[in-house]
């Protein structure tokens, strides 16, 4: 009987541990399910946070390039190849042309 007794003991705690491992690491979330949730969640805010100082900059730089006329030369000038008037002459160089051709070829002219 004590054994029968002791027995039973064993098998109603093992389904209580049974249970309490279930509960805190079985079920839809997961103990490590909501670690890595947490993870996530503060790598994603982290980017969140990043993009939102990016989109600002741009935003600044956009609202800048509206209405400052500095900028708006210095890119027509640095992007676009545009003089001030004829007082200004633009030169434009050329990329070298391929060494790699045989010297014996004559060039058209």
């Amino acid at each position: 009987m004590a054994r029968r007794s002791l027995l039973s003991r064993l098998v109603w705690f093992g389904i209580i541990v049974a249970a309490l491992v279930f509960a805190v690491q079985g079920g839809e979330y997961s103990t490590l399910d909501l670690v890595h949730q947490r993870r996530d969640r503060l790598r994603m805010t982290a980017a969140i946070d990043s993009m939102t100082r990016v989109v600002d900059s741009l935003r600044r730089y956009r609202d800048r390039l509206q209405r400052d006329p500095k900028l708006q030369e210095r890119i027509a000038r640095e992007d676009f190849g545009m003089v001030r008037g004829t007082k200004e002459l633009l030169y434009r160089f050329a990329a070298p042309r391929d060494t790699n051709r045989d010297s014996t070829t004559k060039r058209p002219r």
